[in-house]
Parts: structure tokens; C-alpha cells; sequence
């Protein structure tokens, strides 16, 4: 319902408040990202009324008609699902971020394919900070290497790095991932590279991301509610004009 949404970003924007206060954070340095991942416009438009500007999709079948269909908001997307080569062309041409790189060949193509009336794409690397297989990310050992080749693209703007840790409940567990993600970022920065970005913490973990030194939290249920079991439901779609998504 739409008064539920709106009565749970308040609350999320609540706890960051107080978490900025907690952690002697500066107002002001943590940025909300809405994953609206399988959520229809409706949803996000209601959230967009409360203020919120920034969101994020995993799914390109999904995201790229919500883009068009809401050119006239003045909204930010942020790509956070994993990406694939035949693919890139569309997350190049329609989003202002990606949080989830993590090769080097995907940047190559991100790079190539930035339309030239864009400014360049700003990018996060995703980083396996628990070195969970079924996880996407790079690394630590090998993160440096591609932070500087990706560093070098100019049709990409390097911000800093993402992570997805291990889900734990424990708030002191919970900050170790983040601060090991947090002294990568310094070390990146004492290398010589200009970042500013944090992404990390979601709905159960946020207080200890921003004790860690986040500057993005990426929230999905927490705003939207819990998402349905089952096959996403994209009906909705079938109004926008939208062909088939491949690219070789």
C-alpha cells in the first residue's frame, strides 16, 4: 500500500539519522539507494514523492522500461545486478551508475559503449569480501590491479567499491566485512585514486555499514516491504514499447 511505503521510508531515514548521529558521521554523507528491483512504477513514483531519488535495479528485462517509462522524473539508476557481456550496451546507454563491476572485459565494453552525449559512467566495484562462491565480486587480492586498470577507462568514472558480505545478525559480526571493505577503500585511495563511495548495508545491516564508513545503504524491503515468492510479475511492461534485450 502506498501508506505503508511511505511510512517505511520514514522510518529508514530515521534510522540512518540516527546512525549519522551514533557514529559522529556528517549529516548528510550517507545516500539512500531504493532497490526497486521487481517493483512496478507506481511504487516507485510514490517513493520518488517522499523525496527519494535514487534507485536501483538488478534485472534489465525489468529496469530499462521503468527508465522509460519515467524519463521526465528526475531520477538516478544505479545498475546492482550482475552483468553480462551481451548485455552491457543497455546498462551503458541507460543508467547513471553500476555498483556491481567486476571485470575488467565488462568495463572494456562499458567504456566503449557510454554514448558520447553522456557524461561518463560512474562505477563501483564489487568486491567478494567474504569469498563466497555463488557470489559475484572481485577479490581482495585482486582488486587493486583492477581498480587501476579501471581507473584509466575515460568513459568511466571510477567511485569507489561495493560489497554483499555474508548475512549476519550480530551487530559487531556484522562490522567486520564492512571495516575490511573500508581499509581496501583507504588503501585504493593512498594508492593514488580519487574515490568517495561506499556501498554497503541493507535493512538488517545498516547501522554497522555506517559505522564502517558507508556512504551509500541500499534498501529494498525496508522501504517496498517484503517482495512475493514466485515469478515476477512484468504485465505491466506490456504498455511500453520495448523489444527484445540482447547485444553481441
Amino acid at each position: 500500500m502506498i501508506s505503508d511505503a511511505i511510512t517505511r521510508i520514514k522510518t529508514v531515514r530515521k534510522r540512518i539519522a540516527e546512525a549519522t548521529r551514533r557514529f559522529s558521521r556528517s549529516p548528510g554523507s550517507i545516500r539512500l539507494l531504493a532497490v526497486s528491483k521487481t517493483r512496478p512504477v507506481e511504487d516507485i513514483v510514490t517513493v520518488f514523492n517522499t523525496g527519494q531519488t535514487c534507485f536501483g535495479e538488478n534485472y534489465l528485462q525489468e529496469a530499462v522500461p521503468k527508465i522509460e517509462a519515467l524519463r521526465d522524473y528526475p531520477l538516478e539508476w544505479h545498475f546492482i545486478g550482475p552483468l553480462q557481456s551481451n548485455k552491457t550496451r543497455l546498462v551503458a546507454e541507460n543508467f547513471d551508475w553500476v555498483q556491481s563491476l567486476d571485470k575488467l572485459k565488462h568495463a572494456q565494453r562499458l567504456n566503449a559503449q557510454r554514448p558520447k552525449n553522456l557524461p561518463p559512467l560512474n562505477v563501483c566495484i564489487q568486491v567478494n569480501i567474504s569469498g563466497e562462491t555463488q557470489k559475484s565480486g572481485v577479490h581482495l587480492t585482486d582488486l587493486p590491479t583492477l581498480a587501476q586498470a579501471i581507473g584509466e577507462l575515460p568513459r568511466l568514472r571510477l567511485r569507489g567499491l561495493m560489497t554483499l558480505p555474508t548475512l549476519r545478525h550480530d551487530f559487531e559480526q556484522q562490522r567486520i566485512p564492512f571495516r575490511a571493505l573500508r581499509i581496501a577503500y583507504f588503501k585504493l585511495q593512498d594508492s593514488g585514486l580519487v574515490l568517495d563511495t561506499l556501498s554497503m548495508g541493507m535493512t538488517g545491516d545498516m547501522e554497522a555499514a555506517i559505522a564502517e564508513a558507508a556512504t551509500f545503504v541500499r534498501i529494498g524491503t525496508g522501504i517496498f516491504g517484503e517482495r512475493e515468492s514466485g515469478v515476477q510479475d512484468l504485465s505491466w511492461t506490456s504498455k511500453l514499447k520495448f523489444g527484445q534485450i540482447t547485444e553481441n
